[in-house]
């Protein structure tokens, strides 16, 4: 129990939630949300070209990119005011970059590059973070950066253009950053090429957020039909049938329904059934129920789709690519996240522990003699510190005073409502509070004709 005496009301609540339980019924209601949202995933996410929420956020998409283009200037002739390809093409005109190569020839056969991966090879193509480091440092310094085969390869860009405009750094690195984006929405929809009139594609997009990381991971034998490649190479023909952010986006829709409804649920039993304020009722990761409830939503979820990508995988004959096509990489995603942050709050304070305990075992190697030394050394600079502090309060006391009665008797010695007698013993007292020596003050007539 918790002692309300030594907390405020506030803290209370903290603590209360902070150690707060799920029961049976939390566990089904986060199990039910999860398989909920489990289905909706099989049956409208699958995998892309086959996906009914995926033509949904592809039409976004497209919609997307014609309205960032008419916020962007974009002026389209008559009769192409809802052509995607149109759009595209002026992102493409507007916003083009020196780190657009597109095959192995263009960056001298140092790697295998097609039209259909650049945007996941290169990192100045991703729509995160890492994407956009990498897109002001490529032009800034006229190069362009690729993950291929486990490495990192940068090639020299310099007989292009700068697409940078603006006279000084912040000007650039501004310009640098819309060079980014608008490039960014130019690929986010395939290319105005492959979305014209006639086209039936969808077009290349860009990769989920972090996904390109996977360029890294050359390692593994991996079953793609008849062949053995690794994870990367795998990766990369994971993108190339479509994997792409506006898959993601689909993906991250039961996850998202999931979330809502445990969250919705759990406010509904805090606020009508515990009858908790709804103050109380605000769902934020204080609450260890509700965190343990989207943890068992999200890894119902999970199995699930694990389970519906692993038949489609076997069924394939054990294709690990028709596998991580019918993955939710947005769901697992998530759970991870859930979970190293889970981990995290419960156990962040044992490792902080243990990493101080280490710093003073193994950092410093005295003897319990020296340390003991070490630790009255301490004390003693923490007792005069203490001392100090008071000297250094009072002496800042005692200044005031000495200017307020300075400049009080100014004040009077000046003041026309005062008379001549009353102005002259304020400006004797005011001599004495300067520190005038008392034998140099005037204190009659005499003195002052003595002066004279």
């Amino acid at each position: 129990m918790i002692d309300q005496r030594k907390y405020s009301p506030a803290e209370v609540k903290k603590e209360e939630w902070k150690h707060a339980k799920c029961d049976r019924y939390d566990y089904m209601i986060a199990a039910f949300c999860g398989a909920a949202a489990g289905l909706v995933d099989i049956l409208f996410v699958g995998a892309p070209g086959m996906s009914k929420l995926g033509n949904i956020t592809d039409a976004a998409a497209d919609e997307l990119v014609k309205k960032s283009a008419k916020l962007a200037g974009w002026k389209p002739k008559p009769g192409n005011e809802n052509s995607v390809a149109s759009a595209i093409g002026f992102f493409e005109r507007n916003y083009a970059v020196n780190y657009d190569q597109k095959s192995t020839s263009e960056v001298g056969g140092l790697f295998n590059m097609a039209a259909k991966n650049h945007h996941y090879k290169s990192l100045s193509h991703s729509p995160d973070i890492i994407g956009l480091f990498f897109s002001i440092l490529d032009q800034f310094m006229n190069t362009s950066s690729f993950l291929s085969d486990g490495q990192l390869i940068r090639i020299d860009t310099s007989d292009k253009e700068s697409p940078l405009k603006g006279g000084n750094l912040p000007a650039k690195l501004f310009s640098g950053f819309c060079n980014w984006l608008g490039h960014i929405m130019s690929d986010m929809a395939g290319s105005s090429g492959n979305r014209g009139p006639g086209s039936t594609g969808r077009g290349t997009g860009v990769s989920i957020p972090f996904m390109e990381l996977f360029q890294l991971c050359d390692f593994g034998k991996l079953q793609v039909g008849k062949d053995r490649q690794t994870l990367a190479e795998v990766m990369t023909r994971v993108f190339q049938e479509g994997y792409d952010l506006r898959f993601g986006a689909a993906m991250a829709i039961p996850v998202l329904m999931e979330e809502l409804m445990i969250k919705a649920i759990w406010v509904i039993r805090q606020r009508f059934f515990e009858k908790k304020d709804w103050s109380e009722c605000i769902p934020t990761k204080q609450h260890a129920d509700l965190r343990i409830m989207l943890i068992v939503g999200n890894s119902t979820l999970c199995l699930i789709d694990g389970t519906d990508a692993a038949v489609h995988g076997i069924v394939e004959g054990g294709n690990v690519m028709v596998f991580i096509l019918h993955l939710n990489y947005v769901a697992w995603v998530r759970l991870i996240m859930l979970v190293l942050r889970e981990l995290l709050i419960r156990f962040g304070p044992v490792i902080s522990d243990a990493l101080r305990k280490f710093q003073e075992e193994i950092l410093y190697i005295v003897t319990p003699k020296e340390r003991a030394a070490i630790q009255q050394f301490y004390n003693r600079m923490q007792q005069l510190d203490v001392s100090l502090e008071v000297l250094l309060r009072e002496f800042t006391i005692q200044v005031e005073q000495e200017y307020q009665l300075i400049y009080h008797e100014i004040e009077e010695t000046f003041s026309s409502k005062n008379s001549t007698a009353v102005q002259a013993e304020h400006s004797m007292a005011l001599a004495k509070a300067c520190g005038v020596d008392d034998s140099k003050i005037m204190k009659n007539n005499k003195d002052l004709d003595d002066f004279f």
